[in-house]
């Protein structure tokens, strides 16, 4: 306490003056409009640019979060995008106001990720809880990641692509020739899509997409480009190696595909058997 005596004492000639001055600026900013303006403007910018630091702060502490809450709004707009794209195509009328479509997507996020053996899987943190089951196609926003193969009350296993036991239907964008995507076992960015016929306009560069003729995918979402491509060995067909969109070692949040149809087609294809 002595000190604190001792330290205004010392400065007390320095203290009025401070004093004095916060007194006169307060006086002439009350006597004053123009100064008084200005120092509202001043004391706003320095407020706002502490709130605008704390929100940074807080916006980075809650990325996760924010990220999750951007996800089940893509899905929602992937629902009525893709429900709305199978509306308007069919060539009978519809109801447009009807969007209740084919397909249904659920997010999910990969806890396990296998890229470097010959059969690959990935494990997501949700299952048959979250309406998952065994056979649902699983993308992200660049393209396709596998199919699901087993779910259990809150977590799933995908057939990812880097599989030798994977098969989908995909084709070329610009065409309707189509072929199977296979993995070779070799690198994680690169599979191979087999059975095009020759005659397809084949070039480097092209894009390649889902089929849709199977009832897992629908048609048109992204899977790769074409790297380099060569005929098989009778001539009648290519072998296209496909570089793919997304990065499968570095994969986070998906998109879990539902074929609301599903069960009715299949039931119906038995029955024709």
């Amino acid at each position: 306490m002595q000190q604190i005596f001792n330290f205004l004492i010392r400065n007390k000639n320095n203290i009025l003056f401070l004093l004095l001055l916060a007194l006169s600026i307060f006086f002439t900013i009350q006597t004053h409009s123009f100064h008084k303006s200005r120092f509202i403007s001043s004391a706003n910018w320095v407020t706002g640019g502490v709130y605008s630091w704390a929100n940074d702060i807080q916006t980075y502490l809650h990325l996760d979060d924010y990220n999750k809450r951007l996800l089940e709004e893509n899905k929602e707009l992937r629902n009525i995008i893709t429900n709305l794209t199978d509306t308007v195509s069919v060539e009978s009328y519809q109801d447009t106001a009807n969007f209740e479509g084919t397909y249904y997507f659920r997010s999910a996020r990969v806890i396990n990720n296998n890229f470097a053996k010959a059969d690959n899987y990935l494990t997501l943190n949700k299952g048959e809880n979250d309406g998952i089951r065994p056979e649902y196609g699983v993308v992200t926003s660049k393209g396709i990641i596998g199919i699901v193969d087993r779910a259990n009350n809150n977590f799933s296993r995908v057939v990812s692509i880097l599989n030798s036991q994977s098969r989908i239907n995909a084709q070329l964008n610009k065409t309707n020739h189509f072929g199977s995507l296979i993995w070779d076992g070799k690198n994680p960015n690169i599979v191979q899509l087999i059975d095009v016929p020759r005659q397809a306009p084949v070039k480097k560069g092209d894009t390649i997409i889902t089929g849709g003729r199977s009832l897992i995918f629908p048609k048109g979402l992204p899977i790769g480009s074409i790297k380099d491509f060569q005929l098989d060995q009778s001539e009648s067909y290519y072998t296209i190696n496909v570089e793919l969109f997304n990065d499968m070692t570095n994969i986070g949040y998906v998109y879990v595909i539902e074929n609301v149809n599903r069960e009715e087609i299949k039931s119906l294809e038995k029955v024709n058997e």
